[in-house]
């Protein structure tokens, strides 16, 4: 049997979220402005924004500045940031970030702090429920919580969002999801997602990577985790596993990796590696982002046993994009978490492999770039993930959510 074509109401459903994820990604726009964006007429435009205003997720306003044309200005429509939002989760090691997130991609309000390495989970999911709470009890009384996203330095399966494992942050038999879910009480689920898919996610729509559809995104903490955007769409793989670019072997029978092998990128390059070659694996404190930033500090005032050390793991990391740009042909590599420090600190070294390993054709163009939204990048990224749902299908998302009623 032949399909029919799409319905007049899918057609509506698509515009719809069409217009609303120009205004969150891009912001406010004039009538004029998204008509002439999204190929439609503007009688189209006045119908969707109208549907949209009333269902509490946009406004409409007059120009804050007066336009040169003459006659009657064309409205400007805005993201209801304070009134729709998300709750945006982001687990590493060494610290625990929660922000409430408004449509727009507007940080309303953050609450962060530091874990130790050997916490109890328990304790990690006491910590992030406390965080949330205390966000949603100073949202405005009619806002309304369309989703919610966390970030896990781990392998994370898609069907059922459960942490399969984590090298570095052992969560044991806990389902963090679906724990949260259930004690913040708001009726949505949390959706569980591996931190640096996210940070891809983020730096295609926000960051450094807007407008390039292939790019490859490398992120460090205590490990290295990777996402790759091909075609402008996150590769997941079969299960949602794909992008696990720590754990590709480039130094056979080289360090012993937490996952249990030998040489992979992240036993080569990560931050354990860094401080030994540095001589201050044993120092005191010396663990996470600050250690990493003292060795690349150290080495740019010209300490020689750091320079050494940022040299090995650059050497290390240039194979590895290598690798990586002769199998994906990416527009653009970038490097996320520790690893932005690490590139800055390593960028000679890193290019140098690039140019001698990696093939003349794929590499001619790729572009090597820090991350821009820093170390927020996982942070946009759940947030972004978990807009998702009401930017596809608005109206009909935010009919069936309620104000959250969180018991305290």
């Amino acid at each position: 049997m032949m399909k029919g074509g799409p319905s007049q109401e899918d057609i509506r459903r698509h515009n719809l979220g069409t217009l609303l994820r120009f205004v969150h990604l891009r912001g406010p726009a004039s009538r004029a402005t998204l008509a002439e964006s999204l190929g439609l007429n503007r009688s189209t435009i006045m119908a969707l924004t109208s549907d949209l205003t009333a269902a509490g997720l946009v406004r409409e306003e007059l120009p804050r500045k007066p336009g040169r044309r003459a006659g009657r200005p064309s409205l400007v429509v805005r993201p209801e940031s304070t009134r729709v939002y998300v709750l945006a989760f982001d687990v590493g090691v060494d610290r625990l970030v929660v922000a409430r997130v408004g449509l727009g991609g507007v940080v309303l309000d953050r609450r962060e702090a530091s874990r130790s390495r050997d916490s109890d989970p328990a304790d990690l999911l006491g910590t992030l429920v406390a965080g949330a709470r205390s966000l949603v009890r100073k949202a405005e009384r009619d806002a309304v919580c369309v989703g919610a996203a966390l970030g896990f330095p781990g392998t994370v399966r898609r069907a059922d969002h459960a942490i399969m494992f984590g090298p570095n942050l052992d969560v044991g038999e806990l389902r963090l999801g679906d724990a949260l879910s259930r004690r913040l009480g708001l009726g949505i689920p949390v959706s569980v997602c591996n931190d640096a898919n996210l940070g891809a996610l983020a730096e295609h729509v926000r960051g450094a990577g807007v407008g390039i559809d292939n790019l490859i995104y490398l992120h460090g903490d205590v490990g290295v985790g990777g996402g790759l955007i091909v075609g402008g769409r996150l590769l997941g793989g079969d299960e949602g596993f794909g992008g696990e670019i720590g754990h590709m072997v480039i130094n056979p029978g080289g360090r012993r990796c937490a996952c249990g092998s030998q040489g992979c990128l992240e036993a080569e390059v990560g931050e354990r590696t860094l401080l030994a070659h540095a001589d201050r694996e044993e120092a005191p404190g010396q663990t996470g982002r600050d250690a990493v930033r003292a060795v690349v500090d150290a080495a740019d005032r010209g300490d020689i046993v750091a320079r050494e050390a940022l040299h090995r793991v650059g050497n290390w990391l240039g194979l590895g994009v290598a690798n990586l740009v002769n199998v994906f042909n990416p527009g653009l590599v970038i490097f996320g978490g520790t690893l932005r420090d690490i590139y800055l600190g390593a960028a000679a070294q890193i290019r140098s492999v690039l140019a001698t390993d990696a093939l003349a054709a794929p590499r001619e163009k790729v572009r090597l770039r820090t991350a821009a939204l820093g170390d927020d990048t996982t942070l946009v990224g759940a947030a972004e993930f978990a807009f998702a749902e009401v930017l596809d299908d608005p109206i009909q998302v935010l009919a069936r959510l309620k104000a959250p009623e969180v018991s305290v």
